[in-house]
């Protein structure tokens, strides 16, 4: 690969010193009108994501868990811009994602990209995969097609596929194979950070693991930022530095990785701990069986958003919401029972 290939996809330096925090995600919110009648009114909103604060340090990994349609993935799309934030604020390197004009935004999409959980249906099925891989390099300035191809190549070889695979298009492969394209055409730019939503959910184990130690490769090599969505806590432990919880639009709980797996403190961290698979037929869990359904985020409960779950519940808890605070260095929780 050229020297000229390598300077051309290359972000440039960020001004100042750098701050510790790559990503700052302030009081998040995020409403979906629900329509209806004739006049297809506004009629009712769903709440996916309430005030939800966190950052993602330079270099780590932070895994995002929870149930389907806790607003993983809501969260994931809206701090990158794809779909518009109701409330909030997020930062990425010192800059506003939210207030960027146009020519600011597509600056930041260098730096800031996405693998989707669906590999195949965010390819074009009538291009080639060279082609979608080196469609961010056309649009961000690489215009040589010869420097774009070697670009292309050289990314194929870096998640494990051959130079001609990229004259295929995605029917041709697996969705394990599809799954590395998706993680080249996000590496192409050699952005600093990368939103993983669930990227091995709809793999095989096996394949799993050789998708996260792709990852992991990657990040070493090239100092990436990883923001990790899964509902897979197994795959969490083995891939975040940190780790945090949501349950229905809210994050419940922030913590360290080897200390939320070793104390979590919040009950519904606690009844997701218990699910985990032991691989030891001997050794037995005490499973926390939560009653009832997820209530709707159409109408969530008045006060702590688990209450009508939680085993372990006072009556304080379903009239006041308590506050994500910092229990212990590097550990926050928003639960009454927790000191």
């Amino acid at each position: 690969m050229t020297d000229a290939s390598l300077t051309a996809v290359a972000p440039a330096p960020a001004n100042g010193a750098a701050s510790a925090n790559l990503v700052e995600v302030k009081n998040l919110v995020k409403y979906f009108p629900v329509r209806g009648g004739l006049l297809q009114r506004v009629v009712a909103w769903v709440q996916a994501v309430e005030n939800v604060s966190f950052t993602v340090r330079r270099g780590e990994t932070l895994g995002l868990v929870g149930e389907s349609g806790c607003g993983k993935t809501t969260v994931g799309r809206t701090l990158l811009r794809l779909i518009p934030a109701t409330k909030g604020e997020v930062l990425f390197d010192g800059r506003s994602v939210f207030t960027a004009t146009p020519r600011e935004l597509k600056a930041l999409r260098r730096d800031m990209q996405i693998i989707f959980q669906d590999p195949f249906s965010s390819l074009d099925p009538r291009m080639p995969v060279g082609e979608s891989i080196g469609e961010g390099l056309l649009v961000h300035g690489l215009t040589n097609r010869k420097e774009r191809f070697e670009v292309v190549i050289q990314t194929l070889r870096k998640v494990g596929l051959e130079d001609y695979h990229a004259r295929r298009y995605p029917h041709e492969f697996s969705g394990g194979q599809r799954q590395r394209i998706g993680i080249a055409r996000a590496l192409a730019l050699r952005p600093k950070f990368i939103v993983c939503d669930e990227p091995v959910s709809a793999l095989d184990v096996s394949i799993q693991a050789q998708v996260l130690n792709i990852l992991n490769e990657l990040q070493s090599e090239f100092d990436l930022t990883y923001l990790f969505i899964a509902h897979n806590l197994s795959v969490v432990e083995h891939i975040a530095d940190r780790v945090a919880v949501m349950y229905l639009g809210k994050m419940v709980e922030l913590a360290g990785r080897d200390e939320l797996y070793r104390n979590p403190l919040h009950p519904y961290t606690q009844a997701l701990m218990s699910a985990i698979p032991i691989p030891d037929p001997n050794l037995k869990r005490e499973r926390i069986i939560l009653k009832g359904d997820v209530p709707s985020p159409l109408r969530p409960p008045t006060g702590c958003r688990f209450h009508p779950r939680c085993p372990v519940a006072l009556e304080h808890c379903a009239r006041e919401e308590p506050a994500f605070r910092e229990v212990s260095p590097d550990h926050f929780v928003a639960c009454w029972r927790v000191e």
